[in-house]
């Protein structure tokens, strides 16, 4: 063992043993739960070792957990909460919808105005269904594809997750449903189009995020969406842009800003107001595929349109997170991520932080990140010395390094991300692989 991995390892574990001694609540939260959750745990995202923190509450973008300590919130489950935590207009509308019956077992009158917003909103969704999750969703626009074209194959792309049961590393993981997947490397046009020479016949759709996001947040190059776009036509496949987590980094979501309209889009998250949400929808002539009255395909779900959903769902999107709004958080967002690559780049260490608008990613890498296979070589430690500096100074992100702004989060707290990480560079520096590249802001 290497001097420099022996003082990555007592960083570390100093982190750790303060962890531990800091958290005994929720320590024993999660020893009691251990005994009827596997790993205590109903959502493999939020664990972590030794042991997570337990929440007990939140307001605005502060979180406090069960031992009392309050953290700046820097996750916004996992972009799902853009309103934050206690926003007033959403728990009016919730309230104002529950005291009209909360199961009404019919249409009800808030899934017309929702769906009305949506379209408006993303303007390749020309038809709109819920559902109640992004998964959903994309297994449904993904069964709707292989309908409408009569072909099997499916092309995704390392990397890619599109929900629970629709993960990608090189191969589908073993959870992922077996349909007929071709899984490709992202930001690779020259692949996609050998893919597509060779295979276009059998091909029904592409399914594809415009950023990679539980891999990191890497953004699509404008010229790898184009050639999607070219290639799907050319070969007479659908285009899927799974936007569930991308659609809130922009005004009307990354297809508009690229200038690029799928035949189908998938959505979720933050539309659903904060609640169990997911849609999918696109062209008309694909979804009348689901049209009762004359359509092939059946789609249930009890809550797909219940009321709760679609009541916050409206009121976000029309008084909270307007086109308006969206941009001007993407705009914090892009702001605070080139300060942050300053800071590194003054430092001298190959940490980056990639994205788009309001989310972005940590990176103990040097130059470009174009897929997930430029951070195989990786050390995971730093990861894990980053996500615990962090909330030992009251910052809670992710511990792959995700970050994402929410509407309530003031400057105040944005300062305090930023002296964190600038603190971590102070003290860990030396530990940190070094930067070969000039310095960029």
């Amino acid at each position: 063992m290497t001097p420099a991995t022996q003082d990555l390892d007592s960083a570390l574990a100093a982190l750790l043993d303060t962890f531990t001694a800091s958290n005994p609540a929720s320590r024993e939260c999660f020893d009691t739960n251990a005994r009827f959750l596997p790993g205590a745990n109903s959502r493999s995202v939020l664990f972590y070792a030794p042991f997570p923190l337990t929440m007990a509450r939140g307001e605005g973008a502060v979180l406090w957990d069960v031992d009392g300590h309050r953290y700046d919130d820097f996750i916004a489950e996992y972009t799902a909460g853009v309103y934050g935590h206690s926003a007033p207009e959403i728990r009016q509308a919730v309230m104002e919808a529950m005291e009209g019956g909360i199961n009404l077992t019919g249409h009800n009158l808030r899934e017309g105005r929702l769906a009305q917003l949506i379209c408006e909103r993303f303007p390749q969704v020309e038809r709109v269904r819920f559902t109640n999750s992004g998964t959903e969703a994309n297994l449904m626009a993904i069964t709707a594809a292989l309908r409408f074209t009569g072909r099997k194959r499916i092309v995704v792309f390392s990397g890619g997750y599109h929900g629970g049961v629709l993960g990608f590393g090189a191969q589908p993981s073993p959870t992922t449903v077996p349909f007929d997947f071709l899984v490709l490397p992202y930001n690779d046009a020259q692949s996609l189009g050998a893919a597509f020479a060779r295979e276009g016949p059998e091909i029904a759709a592409v399914l594809v995020e415009p950023m990679l996001g539980a891999s990191g947040c890497i953004p699509a190059l404008p010229g790898f969406l184009q050639a999607l776009r070219t290639e799907t036509e050319k070969a007479g496949a659908l285009l899927i842009l799974d936007e569930v987590m991308t659609s809130r980094l922009a005004p009307h979501g990354l297809a508009a800003l690229h200038g690029i309209r799928p035949d189908l889009t998938t959505l979720g998250k933050y539309i659903g107001g904060g609640m169990p949400f997911g849609a999918f929808g696109g062209r008309q002539d694909i979804m009348a595929l689901f049209d009762p009255r004359s359509g092939p395909l059946a789609h249930s779900g009890t809550f797909n349109n219940n009321v709760v959903t679609m009541a916050a769902g409206h009121a976000g999107l029309t008084r909270l997170f307007t086109p308006e709004a969206a941009g001007a958080l993407a705009a914090r967002g892009t702001a605070l991520r080139e300060r942050l690559n300053a800071r590194c780049a003054q430092a001298g260490v190959a940490l980056q932080f990639t994205g788009v608008g309001s989310v972005m990613n940590a990176h103990f890498a040097d130059g470009e990140i174009l897929r997930p296979e430029d951070l195989e070589a990786v050390d995971a430690r730093l990861r894990r010395l980053f996500f615990f500096h962090l909330l030992a100074r009251g910052i809670y992100a992710s511990p792959r390094g995700f970050i994402v702004l929410s509407l309530p989060l003031d400057d105040e707290a944005i300062a305090r991300m930023e002296d964190a990480v600038e603190d971590f560079l102070a003290v860990h520096a030396r530990l940190l692989p070094l930067r070969s590249r000039p310095d960029r802001g």
